[in-house]
């Protein structure tokens, strides 16, 4: 069994790709780090959006790391919560998608 994980609850922007929950054949992440540094912390609004920019890309590397189709994902598991309501609904409105 093949699983795409997707993980934006705060400021990164991450997925992989695991088999059979032991196999782990991909782990993609974008940090946000540098985009927050000139407010002392994360800034909600502009981490939601920045996870709007990158969430199809780090799937889309996810998935061809792990050197498989998309066809060929039979779960996707997302985090739901806890976390910035905004970054957390980017993650589960992809994964619905």
């Amino acid at each position: 069994m093949l699983i795409l994980g997707i993980e934006t609850s705060c400021d990164e922007t991450a997925a992989s790709v695991v088999r059979d929950g032991r196999e782990m054949l991909s782990s993609v992440i974008s940090s946000q780090i540098e985009l927050h540094k000139p407010y002392g912390g994360v800034f909600p609004e502009l981490a939601s959006r920045e996870h709007l920019n990158k969430i199809d890309e780090v799937v889309s590397e996810a998935i061809e790391r792990a050197n498989v189709d998309l066809k060929e994902i039979d779960a996707i598991a997302v985090t739901q919560g806890p976390g910035l309501i905004g970054s957390l609904l980017v993650g589960v409105s992809y994964a619905k998608a």
